[in-house]
């Protein structure tokens, strides 16, 4: 017998998605969808593993509090009362700074567990803007939880996303903070709740010493199987809270000696808790009406699932060509967004597919900035150095057809750009529309215009022209 026993439940990138949705899983040679996931049933694979075993810790790794409509209408905080129900240990996050840090810092406060950030500073005085770590004793363990939040916030994400601060890695206070409470607090068991993504998760575990178990968010991994790096144990459960992850650990000596993984479908079939399933109905009945309005048709199966190119995308791409007449469209790479399967497409799927809804965009690029943006983002994703990944996916493209090698160094990886079937002409100037600065960041381009026209209805204004819509793969961008 060991000493004791204890369970880990993680949830990771939920993205408020509160109520049972779709879902994208493969099969084969083709994606299926399925509905799963809805916090009614992940109350209840909370439930039951804590009645299992009372020795049960449950952390969120963030990008929890923004995504859907209901969560971006009421700033987060339709959302605190279900989290606090869900009753996790602690937090990080990434999407949660959405609002403004410091509304976020005063969701924070209404939660009743902490979040948790040892790389997130004040600019004024370059102290810690959340608490870095707390202990939790679960019958004779004194566990030690360090939080570490998404370090691309203040670089990549819109200005308003950091204002008044700033984020490191966190690779460098890691090892004082685990030391600290080793040496001092004489904790059992390290456990990091990160939402940094799975390579540069990858790479703390291998360089810093002392990680039992790192619980990986932002990249939407379904790691079936958790990753043990340098004796610390690393596991990812998906997104959109279709997936939980558990982690039973056998404890001895302050050292884990063995260790069982699950990942939990939140299949349809679970029972939904009737108190978490009251309090989803009250949130989504003033918009229920609304949201579920029938405005099109999709033949193709929309989704975020793939790396260079998304169906879900090209259908938002096609909308700004159309809205706008630019010649080339750009989006950010997005990982959110439940997939819309083949049939009808509500409001509330336009919602789920850019929650922000920002204003449509148009700016005067010349093919250099071109090139050189797309070096950028390649970068950003292909970074050989994970420190120095920056992303979501690749940058959604319309409009141009980009070859290029992966495995080259920064500025060297384009090999062929064409726009409308032409070879790039660095020195033509072209119009390209676009969404936020993550699809053209601030640095590009010239004569900038913002259109009154939002996302959502660029979308519909497309839907009402084209029906049903089509938006498969077009091979935009290609690697070769």
């Amino acid at each position: 017998m060991f000493e004791n026993d204890l369970t880990i439940l993680q949830m990771n990138d939920s993205h408020a998605y509160l109520d049972i949705h779709q879902e994208l899983f493969w099969e084969g040679d083709h994606a299926k969808y399925e509905l799963a996931g809805g916090y009614a049933r992940i109350a209840t694979i909370f439930n039951q593993i804590r009645e299992k075993n009372p020795k049960t810790m449950v952390f969120d790794c963030g990008d929890t509090i923004h995504g859907t409509y209901a969560a971006v209408k009421t700033k987060g905080e339709a959302l605190i009362p279900i989290l606090n129900y869900l009753n996790f240990d602690a937090m990080t996050a990434h999407w949660e700074f959405a609002y403004g840090p410091e509304h976020f810092k005063k969701l924070t406060k209404k939660l009743n567990y902490p979040m948790l950030a040892i790389n997130c500073y004040r600019e004024s005085n370059n102290e810690l803007f959340f608490e870095p770590w707390i202990i939790k004793e679960i019958g004779e363990l004194r566990i030690g939880i360090i939080g570490i939040a998404a370090t691309i916030v203040d670089k990549v994400m819109p200005a308003s996303f950091s204002k008044g601060i700033y984020f490191t890695l966190g690779n460098e206070e890691l090892p004082y903070y685990i030391k600290k409470l080793r040496n001092e607090e004489k904790v059992d068991l390290i456990v990091v709740v990160s939402h940094l993504g799975f390579p540069q998760e990858m790479k703390l575990a291998q360089e810093v010493e002392g990680i039992d178990v790192l619980l990986s968010a932002h990249t939407h991994n379904r790691l079936y199987k958790p990753v043990l790096v340098n004796n610390t144990l690393l596991i990812q459960s998906g997104c959109h809270g279709s997936f939980v992850g558990m982690l039973n650990l056998n404890i001895s000596r302050g050292k884990v000696v063995n260790f069982q993984h699950n990942l939990i479908t939140v299949s349809e079939d679970i029972k939904p808790d009737l108190a978490v399933e009251n309090m989803v109905d009250r949130i989504l009945n003033p918009y229920k009406d609304e949201l579920s309005q029938v405005v099109g048709y999709t033949d193709t199966g929309l989704n975020r699932n793939t790396v260079l190119e998304s169906t879900m995308d090209n259908f938002l791409l096609k909308s700004l060509l159309s809205q706008t007449g630019a010649q080339i469209a750009f989006s950010n790479g997005w990982r959110y967004g439940a997939p819309v399967s083949p049939g009808k497409i509500t409001l509330n799927d336009l919602h789920n597919i850019i929650p922000t809804n920002p204003p449509v965009s148009t700016v005067e690029l010349t093919g250099k900035e071109i090139w050189t943006m797309m070096e950028e983002n390649l970068e950003h994703l292909f970074a050989r150095d994970p420190y120095n990944q920056m992303g979501g996916y690749l940058k959604r493209c319309m409009g141009l057809n980009l070859y290029f090698k992966v495995e080259n160094p920064h500025g060297q990886r384009i090999q062929e750009l064409f726009i409308a079937g032409k070879k790039l002409n660095m020195d033509q100037t072209y119009r390209a529309a676009y969404v936020t600065t993550q699809g053209v960041p601030p640095h590009y381009g010239k004569k900038r215009d913002q259109l009154d026209v939002h996302a959502v209805e660029a979308l519909q204004n497309y839907l009402s022209r084209n029906q049903p819509i089509k938006a498969e793969l077009q091979g935009t961008v290609i690697t070769i």
